[in-house]
């Protein structure tokens, strides 16, 4: 019997793939567990449509994220920090402090996790910051760090 999984099974299959079994395993194990489905006609059109749905939802969200890096990368982004006479900062900028700032900005949600900084800024300059977006978009936009 061929059916449509509807979830990760171990040694048979991921979800939205259509697997042959046998009757007894579908009947008995996976159709009443909600671990698949029967691969009908219906249902193979339906899995077809979901998964047309999320490419496009893919494709929305990178295409989202390309113009949301080009909009960073277009400028040098100012940080105002309190810092000492020398240039150290009381403290550290990390991914998060970055990600609120460019979200007071830009007024576009920055999340810290995009950010990705080996380790804390810990004095005051430039400074190309490593951002990975949805979707897999990724580039470099600069930071400068001033005192206040």
């Amino acid at each position: 019997m061929k059916v449509i999984l509807l979830r990760d099974v171990s040694k048979l299959g991921k979800e939205g793939e259509v697997v042959e079994v046998s009757d007894g395993h579908a009947r008995n194990y996976l159709i009443p567990r909600g671990l698949a489905v029967e691969a009908t006609e219906g249902n193979l059109k339906h899995l077809m449509d979901e998964k047309k749905q999320l490419q496009e939802k893919k494709e929305r969200l990178k295409k989202k994220s390309e113009e949301l890096l080009k909009d960073l990368k277009k400028r040098t982004w100012e940080i105002r920090v309190k810092a000492g006479e020398r240039g150290k900062l009381f403290g550290s900028l990390t991914s998060g402090n970055i990600s609120e700032k460019l979200s007071e900005i830009t007024g576009v949600e920055v999340d810290k996790r995009w950010i990705k900084l080996k380790k804390p800024i810990k004095e005051v300059g430039e400074y190309n910051v490593e951002i990975k977006l949805p979707a897999g978009v990724r580039g470099k936009i600069k930071i400068r760090v001033s005192p206040e």
